[in-house]
């Protein structure tokens, strides 16, 4: 390789150049440094500033072309805003009056498993010489290997083998604590289970919800598994349908998460079980009894129109029909008129207490049947 190498610097500099750069980090590899070893080396080979960020811990090493600890830059949080491959210019990103030079920062995001984990860039007093890029792509190879072999890898989706086995009520104590071992979560920790319907990619999902970590997530079947140590449920972005289990033994989350899920809709997209209470019991219904209800039989019929449907959603959920009228946006005479025409075809008076009560169980058994 060494002898590729000189006879290409004979015929073209730059290739040789960079047979050198490959040669440089597979050695670095091969003698498996640590992060700050490599940012040193990297720092040193570039002859300038070498950064690594981990986006799961927030870890940043900054090291300068001599080989120690670079002190902090006011523009590179700026600069790394997009951790993607780019070149900017710092003083196009701060208006730091403390820049007394223009730096060229070339960043290149860090993946493993088909996941952004972090970047690593370069600060370079002038314009990035032609090098910066293929340095920074095998700085950022590196790097991934470096954090799976001395993970748990920070990346959050998992095998979907593993968070199987931690969900699946067939597994015994022993193979479900190893199983969140190998998914890097503390024996201690509580598990929290969320079980997700989305097409926002499940990772992004997982790490809106817990950003500070650890969470997994993992495809199964028809819907989307989330383990995580805590879930904020105001993160939750738009058009992402999710039930939430209570902490505690991940097999029992993962059942309560599940039946959270069936509860939820377009106005309660995210449902924690532990907030249904008597409503969970609902859940337990066998289909064959709850279709042959006369009153969830009567829903089955209204919901052949949509506006029917959305009418006496928006009536149950607020139980009066001035509220209803303003997420429906019509008069509440209109509303009115309405509510009195469902309350024939359902056969029960909306606007007595317990027929309300009725109407608001038949809808609720209507939308937890497989259709």
């Amino acid at each position: 390789m060494e002898a590729l190498a000189q006879r290409l610097s004979h015929l073209d500099p730059e290739a040789g150049g960079a047979v050198r750069v490959v040669m440089f980090y597979d050695t670095l590899m091969r003698r498996r440094v640590d992060l700050p070893a490599l940012a040193r080396a990297s720092a040193v080979l570039a002859e300038c500033v070498a950064g690594i960020r981990l986006h799961g811990t927030g870890q940043i090493i900054r090291v300068g072309p001599d080989g120690r600890e670079a002190p902090a830059a006011s523009a590179t949080s700026a600069a790394l805003t997009t951790p993607t491959a780019r070149t900017a210019d710092a003083t196009d990103a701060t208006d730091a009056a403390s820049e007394a030079e223009r730096v060229a920062y070339v960043t290149t995001a860090i993946t493993l498993d088909e996941e952004e984990i972090g970047a690593v860039w370069l600060e370079r007093p002038g314009p990035p010489v032609p090098l910066d890029e293929l340095l920074l792509d095998r700085l950022a190879i590196a790097a991934a290997a470096v954090v799976e072999r001395y993970g748990p890898a920070r990346t959050t989706m998992a095998d979907p083998a593993l968070v199987e086995l931690v969900i699946s009520a067939d597994g015994d104590e022993a193979a479900t604590a190893r199983a969140l071992r190998l998914l890097g979560f503390a024996a201690d920790a509580p598990v929290r289970v969320v079980a997700v319907r989305s097409e926002l990619p499940l990772d992004r999902v997982a790490g809106l919800i817990c950003p500070s970590r650890p969470v997994k997530a993992a495809p199964l079947a028809d819907v989307g598994v989330v383990l995580a140590t805590a879930v904020d449920p105001a993160r939750f972005p738009a058009g992402v349908r999710a039930g939430i289990g209570a902490a505690g033994h991940p097999v029992r989350g993962w059942q309560e998460a599940r039946t959270a899920l069936r509860f939820t809709t377009a106005r309660r997209p995210v449902v924690h079980h532990d907030d249904l209470g008597a409503l969970a019991l609902l859940a337990e219904v066998p289909q064959d009894v709850a279709r042959g209800n006369a009153d969830v039989a009567a829903v089955t019929r209204l919901a052949a129109d949509p506006d029917d449907l959305e009418t006496l959603d928006a009536y149950c959920a607020t139980g009066s029909l001035r509220r209803a009228a303003d997420l429906l946006h019509l008069h509440h005479s209109s509303v009115a008129r309405r509510v009195e025409q469902l309350g024939r075809i359902l056969g029960i008076d909306l606007t007595d207490p317990t027929g309300l009560v009725r109407a608001r169980l038949a809808l609720t058994s209507w939308r937890l049947l497989d259709t």
